[in-house]
Parts: structure tokens; C-alpha cells; sequence
């Protein structure tokens, strides 16, 4: 069957009168397709890891033809959400793997690569449940005073501290997380949003200034007041475009700098 289909073969398809949810009936098929497949994920039909259903059976799925869900699936690719295992299939990416692992830390070291200096040690300052301030419940898209998983930690690279994090995540579905937890886990922190509460991030957004260390901040860094940082504030999203984390960075960049392509 063509992609440019419209003719109603079941109830499910996208192909039907109704385009699939929050979809514009305009948009493309694969785009449609596209929305679908994220909302399965949304559902954890398929996990982080795991392998999707081949093209085949996705096009009888959903009644269209093979090159629609490939293309629909070549996206989700492009954008990380999806990986392609030649001659295994398709995976749902994960922060586990050892090539995403830093795929939202862009600071590296001046010399060298990151595999030369190993992973961060981390120290985990706090983790406490909290309300949510107006400001963070904005940039959260949750209402102000709902509750918040608040923590803070700092990341060392060959024995000195490089970043003093504070993070905020909605408490619904981070509950029961905890200082504890936090430190036990060794990979990546996004990894263990994965594997221990469902929630995967698939997108962020940062933005970037200059700014000065005060007094608490050069104590936790071990440097003196008013040495230069890089503030990052991300905002971490999950499928559907939810903010599932608000992350605030201070990076000391003496030895380090902050890295992105363009294009």
C-alpha cells in the first residue's frame, strides 16, 4: 500500500479519518507513524535496550507500507531515541550504552579524551523531598508547591571537583529516590532514571553564562571566591516533549571546556 494512503483498513490506523493523537490530520503518514511509536515507548511497550518489532511487522501493525515506518523510524534514529544494530534490528537507545553515556555533558578535558580520564567521582551533598517554587515549577511544567526530588552533588575528574550540580525532578514519578540510592548507583545518572524509575530522556535544553564562585560554592569546588565558572541550566526531556529534570551546573573550566557541534 502506498504511504500517501488515506483508505481505513482497521481501527488502530493511522491511515483511518483520524490521525493519531496530537498529530495534525495534515501532517505526513510517517509522522503519524512517528507519534505512534513514541507513545508506545511513553507506555514502555518497549524498553531502554530493548529490541522493537522488525518494519515488517510494524507496517502490518499499523497498515501502512514498509517505507513509511522506515522513514518514521529513521527519524526516531537521527534523534537518538531509537538505534539501529547492523544485523540485529532496531533498540530502543539507552544511557547505558558506553557511546551515549556523555551525550549530555559536553565538558571534556583540555587534553586528552575522556577515556584517559576515566569516569567522575561523585559526591552526593543531599537528596530531600521539597515543594516546588513557582520558578521551578515552570521551567518543570508542573503546578507551583507540587512536590520535588531536590539534590545536589559534585563530580570530580582525576581526583579534583569540576561541577557542582543541583538537580530537581518531579516527585511522582521519582519517588522513593534518595541520597543512598544516588550514590550507589556508578553509571550514569540517566541511566539509573531508566532502569529504576522508567523515565528516559530523550532531549535537553541549556543555557549558558558566565558567572563568579561565591563563598559556598568555592568551598565545595576548592577554589577561591570569584574563580570563573560556566553556569548550565538544562532542562531534560522524556517522550512527548515532558521536562522530567532541571539540572544547574557550575563547571570550573581551568582544565576543561565546555564542547558542541553544530550542524
Amino acid at each position: 500500500m502506498s504511504s500517501s494512503t488515506t483508505t481505513s483498513v482497521h481501527a488502530n490506523s493511522p491511515e483511518s479519518s483520524r490521525s493519531a493523537p496530537g498529530v495534525p490530520a495534515f501532517s505526513p503518514l510517517y509522522q503519524q507513524i512517528k507519534s505512534l511509536l513514541l507513545q508506545s515507548l511513553q507506555r514502555s511497550e518497549w524498553k531502554p535496550g530493548e529490541l522493537i518489532p522488525s518494519e515488517m511487522e510494524l507496517s502490518s501493525r499499523y497498515s501502512v507500507s514498509q517505507g513509511t515506518v522506515r522513514k518514521a523510524i529513521d527519524e526516531l534514529a537521527s534523534e537518538n531515541i531509537l538505534t539501529r544494530k547492523q544485523g540485529k534490528g532496531t533498540y530502543v537507545a539507552t544511557h547505558a550504552e558506553t557511546q551515549v553515556q556523555y551525550r549530555f555533558l559536553q565538558l571534556v578535558p583540555d587534553v586528552g579524551d575522556r577515556n584517559q580520564e576515566g569516569p567522575a567521582g561523585r559526591q552526593v551533598l543531599d537528596c530531600k523531598k521539597t515543594r516546588a517554587s513557582a520558578e521551578i515549577a515552570k521551567l518543570l511544567q508542573i503546578a507551583t508547591g507540587e512536590p520535588v526530588i531536590h539534590a545536589r552533588r559534585v563530580l570530580s575528574f582525576l581526583n579534583k571537583p569540576t561541577i557542582l550540580e543541583e538537580i530537581w525532578l518531579p516527585g511522582i514519578p521519582f519517588k522513593g529516590l534518595t541520597a543512598e540510592r544516588l550514590s550507589l548507583h556508578q553509571g550514569p545518572l540517566y541511566a539509573l532514571f531508566e532502569t529504576e524509575f522508567g523515565v528516559r530522556m530523550v532531549r535537553a535544553s541549556e543555557k549558558l553564562k558566565a558567572v563568579t564562585a561565591n563563598e559556598s560554592q568555592s568551598e565545595l569546588l576548592q577554589i577561591p571566591v570569584a574563580t570563573p565558572l560556566l553556569s548550565v541550566e538544562r532542562v531534560a526531556f522524556t517522550y512527548k516533549d515532558v521536562p522530567m529534570e532541571l539540572r544547574r551546573a557550575l563547571y570550573l573550566t581551568n582544565t576543561h571546556h565546555y564542547h558542541n557541534e553544530l550542524g
